[in-house]
């Protein structure tokens, strides 16, 4: 297990992420990489990447291919070619995960009682998510790679609400996990948004840790004080952190991956903190871009997990 982080291909910070003792990255924004679905020529350059990466020392655990609605009609063509092109892309470089969101299916009905539009459950719509995601699974499965769901449920105060990722809920994990006859559909698991949800990221890693994949490492905070005063849909109540600013207990956490056998690493999530970060949200995330705060964020959270990883090679 080693300690990442989250980047594109952006060779200077894959150089800082080295030269700070990181040992991994998730390959985000894929898509738009030279890799992508759009390069018909993308072989000698994924190989390219992966040696440049071997020689700095940093295995990329997994290739984040795609973090947009895949149900959505108008973008389900170029989803499946994203993921199909990072499928094939994984096996090539010796990449075990790809990662990305699942999706939604996004529809309103009018209720009788009040004549008002009324947002369907997710659930009705699980075998459109089954239809979509099984074939890609089996494409995966013949080149032995492993798909893993990232579960940020992208709505509004960090909740399940009015999001696009159907698989945002433990309970929707469960029906998913419990109908799908793919073993290599599983989760991009993520404390924060458990933390986010009142759910203790303790007990889910315990009840669905066999699905986990790849781990997003990144922390929240519910301020009690505004919660009890404001409620849950307030600015503020909930905020996303840096690991060892927030409060997910990575000392369990990462004693019982180690304990059900997880296989992969923790790829720290910055660009959310509060404090720990230089620009406004959605701007450049290249702590070597001036984003001194970031950088220290990331480094404090390395400093964290680090302490309850053990080291490779120790006897």
């Amino acid at each position: 297990m080693k300690i990442g982080l989250l980047t594109d291909d952006n060779h200077e910070l894959l150089d800082w992420a080295a030269k700070n003792g990181f040992g991994s990255f998730e390959w985000m924004r894929f898509e738009d990489s030279h890799a992508g679905p759009r390069h018909a020529d993308w072989k000698s350059y994924a190989k390219q990447f992966a040696a440049e990466n071997h020689t700095r020392g940093l295995r990329i655990s997994a290739i984040g291919a795609l973090y947009k609605n895949p149900l959505d009609p108008a973008q389900t063509d170029s989803a499946r070619a994203t993921f199909l092109r990072a499928i094939e892309v994984a096996a090539h470089i010796g990449v075990r995960t790809v990662a990305g969101f699942p999706g939604a299916v996004i529809e309103t009905y009018i209720d009788p009682r009040g004549g008002n539009p009324v947002y369907r459950p997710f659930e009705d719509f699980l075998p459109r998510l089954l239809e979509f995601w099984e074939p890609v699974a089996r494409v995966a499965a013949d080149a032995g790679v492993r798909i893993a769901f990232e579960h940020c449920p992208m709505g509004s105060w960090h909740q399940p609400i009015m999001g696009f990722n159907m698989l945002a809920r433990p309970a929707m994990w469960e029906r998913f996990f419990n109908v799908t006859k793919c073993a290599n559909l599983g989760l991009e698991w993520d404390p924060s948004h458990l933390i986010c949800q009142f759910i203790d990221p303790v007990v889910n890693l315990r009840t669905f840790g066999s699905r986990v994949f790849h781990v997003h490492a990144k922390d929240a905070f519910v301020n009690r004080s505004l919660l009890e005063t404001w409620g849950i849909c307030h600015a503020g109540v909930i905020e996303h952190r840096f690991p060892g600013l927030g409060q997910s207990n990575w000392a369990e956490i990462i004693h019982t991956l180690l304990r059900i056998g997880y296989d992969s690493d923790l790829n720290i999530e910055g660009w959310h903190d509060p404090v720990y970060r230089d620009h406004p949200a959605g701007q450049a995330d290249n702590p070597l871009a001036g984003q001194k705060l970031e950088a220290a964020g990331l480094l404090i959270a390395k400093r964290t997990l680090e302490q309850f990883v053990p080291q490779e090679g120790a006897n």
